[in-house]
């Protein structure tokens, strides 16, 4: 029988990757987002508004996965309204296709704010002590993480399809118009000290320079959920989902400043945010793209300063445990520096950043 995927948030990030993945694999791959940005070649684009229930039960008529991998949420102006806005989402999406009967399986990728807490209150609370373990649970704050989970069970229990939750750390990999895309982001950064002269600074906390830490490559992502999807023992589970390896930003930082040809320059006194520092970026970045003839002149839709800014700038260690994952026999491995330079290669390929 052949797998059909519904990739929800099918141009982002994780949903790239993952269609990318899947489409190797012999899927049937269906997507949908909003429209704004191309998706994969072979991925049959659906385009519908996630918070009307009316416009997908219209847009996804007929569409009848085997499997569904949620990875899209949308930003909002406060917790209260994360939760209200994302929960919706889920809930909407399974509704429209659960009654068919075709689902067999369901997965969500939320993120290590399910440990941290979310961003109204970032690393404030009792932070579990790390590495980060599934077993540890839920933190007592509202969390829009905690009421996707709870609406993607809900369904589950309803339509009696398995489930799966991934929790990847910081995401590295290749997507325009993502919120939350640190590779490229620092890509666009170092071209921007480049053009300018400029010093490649970190913009993070000292926590965060000399500490351990760990990332997700998306292609990584891609194949746990895959993985889950299509084993019993990622039925029903919620996993965390990183790379394999630590690294030290004081370590990979001058990496990736030898890897754009600019000074990495030593740690600051006081932490420096990138959003506090780009208010010029938008027309440098024009001048860089005319300069090289680039496909992208919109700064917006190649960096997330703010999203960079929040991971980089933790005041305290975040490092994610495999073990679940690793005992229940994914055993994948990401270097975290070729993941970066894999994801500058392709930036350039696609003439987004400088050659």
């Amino acid at each position: 029988m052949t797998n059909k995927a519904l990739i929800i948030g099918s141009s982002g990030v994780v949903g790239s990757a993952l269609a990318e993945r899947l489409l190797e694999q012999g899927w049937n791959v269906s997507g949908v987002s909003r429209g704004r940005t191309a998706t994969v070649p072979g991925v049959t684009q659906i385009s519908a508004d996630l918070t009307s229930r009316d416009a997908l039960d219209a847009a996804l008529a007929g569409v009848d996965p085997t499997h569904v991998f949620i990875t899209a949420w949308s930003r909002q102006a406060n917790e209260e309204e994360n939760i209200k806005v994302n929960g919706a989402m889920v809930a909407n999406v399974l509704a429209a296709i659960g009654p068919a009967g075709t689902v067999r399986h369901a997965a969500l990728v939320t993120g290590l704010k399910h440990y941290l807490g979310p961003f109204d209150a970032y690393g404030k609370g009792a932070v579990p002590v790390t590495p980060f373990r599934e077993e540890q649970g839920r933190q007592d704050v509202p969390n829009f993480y905690y009421e996707q989970e709870d609406r993607l069970f809900d369904a589950a229990k309803q339509f009696g399809f398995t489930w799966s939750v991934h929790r990847p750390h910081t995401i590295i990999g290749y997507a325009v118009g993502n919120a939350m895309n640190m590779g490229q982001t620092l890509a666009v950064y170092a071209s921007l000290c480049k053009h300018t002269g400029q010093p490649f600074v970190f913009p993070g906390s000292r926590a965060q320079w000399e500490g351990v830490t760990d990332l997700t490559d998306a292609r990584v992502l891609a194949r746990h959920l895959q993985w889950a999807s299509t084993n019993d023992a990622g039925k029903n589970e919620d996993f965390n989902v990183v790379n394999g390896d630590i690294i030290r930003w004081q370590w990979l930082w001058p990496k990736l400043a030898d890897y754009f040809g600019v000074e990495a320059a030593p740690l600051p006194a006081a932490i420096s945010p990138l959003e506090d520092r780009m208010a010029v970026a938008p027309r440098l970045w024009r001048e860089i793209a005319q300069q090289h003839g680039l496909a992208e002149a919109d700064v917006t839709k190649l960096a997330s300063w703010w999203h960079t800014d929040a991971d980089l700038g933790r005041p305290m260690e975040v490092i994610t445990d495999m073990t679940k994952s690793r005992k229940a026999g994914f055993l994948d491995y990401q270097g975290t520096p070729d993941a970066f330079f894999d994801l500058f290669e392709r930036l350039k390929r696609e003439k987004l950043i400088p050659g």
